[in-house]
């Protein structure tokens, strides 16, 4: 008997026991549990943040614009030879759309305001205005909305109601 007890204890066997191995699978399964939603999260801010950078970088070809011709624009043909990177025409979020929505007076100047849209794939809509000269109901300046508390550009300065200047 105790022949068999020594042998049996001096045996060389590897491996795991069933009971090690679940417990690695079960710390695994932890590690997944905790890193999916910060993937997720991380992930829904940078489609946010990439259709932010496309709407200042439309916004900046808005300018250059305006500061050609005294008057903002909505026609796609005047904006894509400034900034060719975008897609003007597009409402899909993935080819870097850039939806530029209206402009309208201020002051009863013709194109001094206007409005743009970029839907991030996350589900978010960003909206940016911009007024280029005093007077009206509001200040010139760059006005920031998203959804859901801005659904849709202004059809004028006076409708700026849930915008911010701040930034989104």
């Amino acid at each position: 008997m105790f022949e068999a007890m020594r042998k049996r204890l001096h045996r060389d066997e590897g491996g795991f026991t069933l009971i090690e191995l679940m417990v690695v699978v079960l710390i695994i399964a932890i590690l997944i549990a905790i890193a999916i939603p910060t993937f997720l999260g991380a992930r829904s801010r940078a489609q946010d943040k990439q259709a932010q950078s496309n709407l200042r970088n439309a916004l900046t070809a808005e300018k250059t614009y305006f500061t050609d011709n005294q008057a903002y624009t909505t026609t796609v043909a005047n904006l894509t030879p400034i900034e060719s990177s975008l897609d003007f025409t597009s409402t899909n979020a993935a080819a870097r759309g850039v939806k530029p929505q209206s402009v309208y007076a201020v002051n009863s100047s013709a194109g001094q305001a206007m409005c743009m849209e970029s839907d991030s794939k996350s589900g978010t809509n960003f909206f940016l205005v911009d007024i280029a000269v005093t007077g009206g109901a509001n200040n010139a300046g760059t006005w920031y909305g998203k959804s859901p508390t801005v659904t849709a550009c202004p059809t004028s300065d006076a409708a700026l109601t849930g915008w911010t200047q701040a930034g989104w």
